[in-house]
């Protein structure tokens, strides 16, 4: 993982701060204007890349957004700015990453940095790799971030799998966009289903018949062949619930299971929180009182209900039923006021796209327990349909027909599976041919990626068999066109982690890392890299690719996925 370190500014923030400097300078000097009532104060300078790269490395709208404001035509006000970037450039070349600028119809203002600036950035590549690609968030929060909490009923299924690769792939890169980001799992083990499994171990393990409601995978006969003796004991002394003794042991023995899953995917966790420990620990208790304070609890033909209503949903939802036992929806809000309890700013919960109904009642319940609605997010994410020999999969705990998290790995390949997923938006439902996968693999993008990767180590162990080491920095060779063109696709990383966090998406991750390597592959194909016969040239180049190593390995980390030295 990239380490918390302090990042320095992107060449793009920079860029906007010279922006920022120069509609400062026309409006002062009355070659801008500005509008009498201030309506130009809210707008946000953005700046992107051109579609066209002949046009320029960054562009900015700014004068087609200032244009109603200042009633003045978007052009005249492109010019005027970049009046003022240009006599910046002129004045003090090392105060702006810009070397020049150039206005093009109805009003775009087209930026081409400068070497100097790219040149600094692969120098500071090269000093601190082990940062590069952190970014300083706008506003830095402490995230807790929920994620997979499957049931601890059976393995860890591909039915999950898509949940674990989302939320691990998000924290990583919450993390470098410079928050503080706790991962959790929602340990269920409490509840019918959980009594359900008990039973059904301790009726495989006395020989007795398995209930019908119970469960019937492979895995369970395995569990009741593993239960202690003393357990079993225990379940059946007299007066004792053999569903709940046997049930709480075999769901601490599937959770062993589901972190070793998760082990062998590469997602750790910062806490398991025990759903009854919200009870035991009196969150639930905590929950409904700051509810019944705020005027929003009421009974009702015996059960305790949440006036979800007063909130905008279509009905209220109840919180103890009639017998005196807590809902689902009661250990949800005890939840929330637990997480907020920790000192988090902000809670993400990545569920499948089924649990789009209770999404509404939990965020309602925040609010009317004080706390701030927007802190308080999901991510839904769609389903994924997984085909073997052209049939989908019809994945059930309960009957025993699934294909476990660790059978896809063993089949697909850790690397190959994350950036499947992590390739592909959250919210999109897409299907996962295994076996076209597996044939596919060596073509697979995440493979073209990590080629470029071992290629570089391998040039740079050539180059150190010559006697030959990398500069500090790439220095004048930079102004070569193969050098610039890979230098500023390498500039770019810290943009695409501040995106990513900003969208809370990984696909522009994957897009990037693919794209460095055609860079690269590009750059190898038109520049020699280790020439004896030219050894500062050399140095240089192996400077530039070395940055490239360090960025391929840095992209790939935040994917969860390896940078293979060789292949």
């Amino acid at each position: 993982m990239i380490p918390q370190a302090v990042p320095d500014p992107t060449l793009r923030s920079a860029t906007i701060k010279a922006i920022e400097r120069a509609l400062a300078a026309a409006t002062a000097n009355g070659s801008l204007g500005a509008p009498a009532d201030g309506s130009a104060a809210g707008i946000t300078i953005e700046v992107s890349r051109p579609a066209n790269a002949d046009h320029g490395d960054l562009a900015t709208n700014l004068a087609m957004k200032l244009a109603r404001p200042l009633r003045r035509a978007p052009l005249e006000i492109a010019q005027s700015i970049a009046a003022e970037l240009s006599r910046e450039v002129a004045a003090d070349p090392a105060a702006t990453p810009i070397a020049s600028v150039a206005v093009a119809p109805p009003g775009f203002i087209n930026l081409h940095l400068a070497d100097a600036s790219l040149d600094g950035v692969i120098a500071r590549i090269l000093a601190e790799p082990a940062s590069w690609g952190r970014v300083a968030a706008p506003k830095s929060r402490r995230i807790n971030v929920e994620f997979v909490s499957a049931n601890p009923t059976g393995p860890l299924t591909i039915g999950n799998a898509r949940g674990a690769f989302v939320g691990d792939v998000l924290c990583r890169i919450l993390e470098a966009g410079g928050h503080t980001v706790a991962r959790e799992y929602y340990f269920n083990d409490s509840g019918a289903q959980i009594g359900k499994l008990g039973a059904t171990v301790f009726a495989l393990r006395t020989g007795a018949p398995v209930p019908e409601d119970g469960y019937h995978g492979e895995y369970t006969q395995a569990l009741a062949d593993e239960l202690p003796e003393p357990v079993l004991a225990s379940a059946q002394a007299p007066g004792a619930d053999p569903a709940e003794v046997v049930g709480a042991w075999a769901a601490g023995a599937v959770r062993t299971g589901i972190e070793a899953s998760l082990a062998h995917l590469g997602v750790h966790f910062d806490l398991w929180k025990s759903e009854g420990s919200l009870h035991t620990e009196g969150w639930v208790e905590r929950a409904v009182e700051r509810l019944r304070a705020g005027g929003y609890v009421f009974e009702q033909d015996g059960a305790t209900w949440f006036r979800s209503t007063a909130f905008g949903d279509d009905k209220d939802r109840v919180i103890l039923r009639s017998n005196g036992e807590p809902t689902y929806f009661a250990s949800d809000i005890g939840y929330v006021t637990e997480k907020f309890s920790r000192g988090f700013e902000e809670l993400i919960y990545i569920w499948g796209a089924d649990h789009h109904g209770t999404v509404a009642r939990v965020r309602n319940a925040a609010e009317a327990m004080g706390y701030d609605k927007e802190a308080v997010r999901m991510l839904l994410i769609a389903w994924v349909r997984f085909i073997v020999d052209g049939v989908e999969v019809s994945m059930s705990k309960r009957a025993g027909t699934f294909i476990t998290l660790d059978q896809l790995l063993d089949e697909v390949g850790v690397d190959a599976a994350r950036w499947f997923f992590a390739s592909r938006g959250p919210t999109s439902g897409i299907d996962f041919d295994i076996e076209l996968a597996k044939k596919q693999s060596s073509e697979n993008p995440v493979y073209y990626v990590q080629y470029a990767h071992a290629r570089i180590a391998s040039i740079l162990r050539r180059a150190a068999e010559a006697g030959l080491e990398p500069a500090a920095s790439v220095g004048e060779a930079i102004g070569g066109s193969a050098e610039a063109l890979l230098a500023r696709q390498v500039a770019r990383l810290p943009e695409v982690v501040e995106d990513a966090a900003a969208l809370e998406e990984s696909q522009g991750i994957t897009a990037f890392a693919t794209e460095l390597a055609t860079a690269f592959h590009a750059f190898y194909r038109d520049a020699k890299v280790v020439d004896p016969a030219e050894p500062e040239r050399s140095r240089s180049r192996l400077a530039l690719v070395s940055a490239a190593k360090i960025t391929l390995a840095n992209a790939l980390a935040l994917l969860g996925i390896s940078a293979p030295e060789s292949m």
